[in-house]
């Protein structure tokens, strides 16, 4: 979508117009579910982050300045709404442990490119909710560790371990299935 037909699209949402709500809706929905769906456990999860998100960015929208793209704009709302979702309904406990955070083992970025992005949402869907946070805003929305403290309200050494906690996990969970396929195979 080009800017001027972006910034046309907005002003025509403002004005409540149903026709360009849902074409607003229909051209970022898709990619902002996608975005719902790796911080969520379920697809009912996602299904209500991104209601809840999308109602956020109607009633949010006459903020936008149309300084960045608007997908960008809509994507950080999506990813507040699904903070703010995992807080509240699961049972997210935010682990300080500072002690560790240098003790665990980074996993292999060659292990992971090995995984189709399916097998790597299935395990990473697996990790514990503060875990698959910061795992989610580091390694798929591209967040730094500074931003992701600020946003969790925690230090930044905390997002660095937790992330480093996350990828052993991850290798460890690797690690079982490899030995199950190992084992199939012998």
């Amino acid at each position: 979508m080009h800017h001027s037909e972006e910034k046309d699209l907005v002003i025509r949402c403002l004005k409540n117009d149903l026709i360009a709500q849902n074409k607003l809706y229909k051209a970022y929905s898709r990619k902002m579910y996608a975005v719902c769906w790796r911080f969520a456990r379920v697809g009912a999860e996602a299904d209500d982050i991104l209601q809840e998100g999308f109602i956020k960015v109607f009633t949010k929208l006459s903020s936008f300045r149309h300084e960045g793209s608007l997908e960008g704009w809509i994507r950080r709302i999506i990813v507040n709404t699904a903070l703010t979702y995992i807080k509240k309904h699961s049972e997210y406990k935010q682990e300080v442990d500072i002690e560790n955070i240098g003790s665990c083992e980074i996993i292999e970025d060659d292990a992971i490119a090995n995984l189709s992005k399916e097998d790597i949402l299935k395990l990473v869907k697996e990790l514990p909710d503060g875990k698959r946070m910061i795992f989610n805003l580091y390694v798929y929305e591209g967040y730094s560790h500074k931003e992701i403290a600020e946003m969790l309200n925690i230090n930044e050494g905390t997002s660095k371990g937790q992330l480093s906690k996350a990828k052993q996990m991850l290798k460890d969970k690797l690690e079982k299935i490899s030995t199950k396929l190992y084992e199939r195979v012998y």
